[in-house]
């Protein structure tokens, strides 16, 4: 079993600085490391957040999550040729960009894709300029080329190595213009979740990621937005919408998912622990993902 290596990404570059910078401290706090064989690699610092949307790309900060994306990619590069495995710790899902690029450097990856939003956005239809609604989409080589061709290695992903799992903002995007997902990429939204079983589905979507075997993915890369979560159990992220997984469910999520020796690596993100005064909710999140991390 590789070992585990947390790298703190702190960034809102994607988002605003409303909390979400606070997770990575929330979530060790609350214990996400005991018991587990796990080490710390530091913090990838992002650089000062720019309140202005760009007007060459109507994104905010573009040129900070370009670099940052860099640095990260660096940072999860390392963890990676040591033969470990990097659990990112954002932050906004901007984040996603740097681990996407370590990976893309070394091959040919997939991506499970847990989030309650599909984060397909074009920046014409994004209300607030925030890359936060748009990473998949840029991950797929859809956006202005400073984001979308990072490093000249765009797209980080084919379309047909992405499943987007457990979402349900459909008729939201779709009233709010955003490009619709291309039909290449797989779509398992919370319905279907819910009419499969959760851990089914799971099972579906880690076996649409590809063997890894030749023109095939050599793994994959796992990326948690926890508002993919019930609302009424994860009220603790900035753009909330009813529904989503109960606890039982993203557990049996990431059982699947992480204890399938092509995961790569991990990534969580929005979880904003101003929206969390107790801490009920950071200790609860934290056993969820200790206790998938410890399966592995």
């Amino acid at each position: 079993m590789r070992e585990l290596v947390v790298i703190e990404a702190p960034s809102v570059l994607g988002l605003r600085p409303s909390g979400v910078e606070e997770l990575p401290d929330a979530l060790l706090d609350a214990g996400l490391l005991e018991g587990l064989d796990a080490a710390r690699a530091g913090r990838v610092e992002p650089p000062a957040y720019d309140a202005r949307r760009d007007a060459a790309t109507g994104i905010l900060n573009p040129g900070g999550i370009a670099r940052y994306s860099v640095r990260l990619a660096d940072a999860v590069g390392d963890v990676l040729d040591g033969g470990r495995f990097p659990v990112v710790l954002g932050g906004d899902c901007s984040i996603l960009l740097g681990s996407l690029l370590a990976l893309r450097r070394r091959g040919r990856h997939g991506l499970l894709f847990l989030d309650g939003h599909t984060d397909f956005y074009q920046p014409a239809a994004e209300p607030a300029g925030e890359a936060a609604s748009m990473e998949l989409a840029l991950a797929t080589g859809r956006g202005p080329r400073l984001l979308a061709d990072l490093e000249g290695r765009g797209p980080l992903l084919r379309d047909e190595d992405v499943v987007a799992f457990g979402f349900r903002d459909a008729a939201e995007s779709a009233a709010a213009g955003m490009q619709p997902l291309p039909p290449e990429l797989h779509a398992i939204d919370l319905d279907a979740v819910r009419a499969l079983g959760a851990a089914e589905a799971a099972r579906r979507a880690v076996d649409l990621l590809g063997g890894g075997g030749e023109g095939e993915s050599a793994g994959y890369w796992v990326h948690l937005d926890v508002d993919v979560l019930d609302d009424a159990i994860m009220p603790a992220v900035d753009y909330r919408q009813p529904g989503g997984l109960g606890w039982a469910e993203l557990e049996s999520v990431l059982a699947a998912a992480l204890t399938d020796e092509r995961a790569v690596g991990f990534d969580v993100a929005i979880f904003n622990p101003r929206l969390d005064p107790g801490q009920t909710i950071a200790a609860r999140l934290a056993a969820c993902l200790r206790g998938a991390l410890s399966a592995r």
